[in-house]
């Protein structure tokens, strides 16, 4: 398959991300109905964890069984068991560092005096992230983790590509599009349950909305052409595990939002109503024999 037909693979799958972004800008819908977005929000990333976990695992899995079958070495399992754990190590605390910087600049601590007035000062000429409200941060985190995940899945959609397998490409591109219509509404579910964005004037513009669809979904586009340009195993794994440890803290983030509405019964449908989402299609993916 030529790059200018696997590209358009990767566009179509990436795409959809957006079909999701219109809830980010739902007119104060009501608190249930908040509790029970985020609570989906939480089952899509709940899923997603468990997909990149299985996927990065596999190679270990495999070198394993190669050492039990007396046909391999130690070697690889121990190489792509240092790359598993420093990619779920970074995707994690990266993200728990860049949380608390942004967090520290957006309120700085202090006393009195000269020094809390320029404290003060930096506050109020503050620009950027960490001016955004709690849910545009959180939305933002979101859409990092899908994208490390999505440039995983572009890295199979190129490399099916490159080897001709045609049909496996499209059930890939079938699937991981309908996963990257779920996957967005998981990057807005924040922002529609952010009590602070019923006022029109603070509610997300288009362009804030397509530049996160952009940063989840891009990424499915530029692996495609990295994928159809050479094979990488161990990319594939870094990217993964990247895209965990960024998933569980973002997870973390929305299970406490979640939590202070002390509502079980809409946390625990709004829980299964993600996870059958996700499994749904990735249920897709598999009948294609991928």
């Amino acid at each position: 398959m030529s790059l200018t037909s696997t590209l358009l693979l990767g566009f179509i799958a990436g795409v959809t991300i957006v079909i999701g972004l219109p809830l980010g800008r739902m007119r104060a819908p009501a608190p249930g109905l908040r509790v029970f977005l985020n609570a989906t929000a939480v089952g899509v990333l709940l899923f997603l964890f468990w997909d990149v976990l299985a996927a990065a695992w596999e190679p270990i899995d495999s070198a394993l069984g190669k050492v039990h079958d007396g046909n391999g070495s130690l070697g690889p399992v121990f190489g792509y068991g240092v790359l598993f754990a420093a990619g779920l190590s970074a995707g994690l605390l990266s993200l728990v560092a860049y949380d608390r910087y942004m967090a520290r600049t957006a309120h700085p601590t202090g006393h009195g005096g000269p020094g809390a007035m320029a404290a003060t000062d930096r506050s109020a000429r503050a620009r950027g992230v960490r001016t955004w409200p709690a849910g545009r941060r959180l939305a933002l985190l979101i859409a990092v983790g899908i994208g490390l995940h999505n440039f995983a899945e572009g890295l199979a959609i190129g490399q099916a590509a490159a080897s001709n397998a045609i049909s496996l490409a499209t059930v890939l591109v079938i699937g991981f599009a309908l996963h990257n219509a779920t996957e967005g509404f998981g990057i807005v579910a924040p922002l529609a349950a952010d009590r602070r964005l019923e006022d029109p004037a603070t509610r997300p513009s288009w362009r804030f909305l397509l530049a996160m669809a952009a940063i989840g979904g891009g990424p499915t586009f530029v692996g495609t052409a990295v994928g159809h340009t050479f094979t990488s195993e161990p990319v594939s794994v870094a990217f993964l595990t990247l895209a965990a440890g960024s998933i569980v803290y973002v997870i973390v983030q929305l299970l406490g939002v979640t939590a202070r509405a002390r509502r079980a019964d809409l946390v625990a449908y709004g829980l299964l109503v993600g996870l059958l989402a996700g499994f749904v299609t990735d249920a897709i993916v598999s009948a294609g024999g991928a």
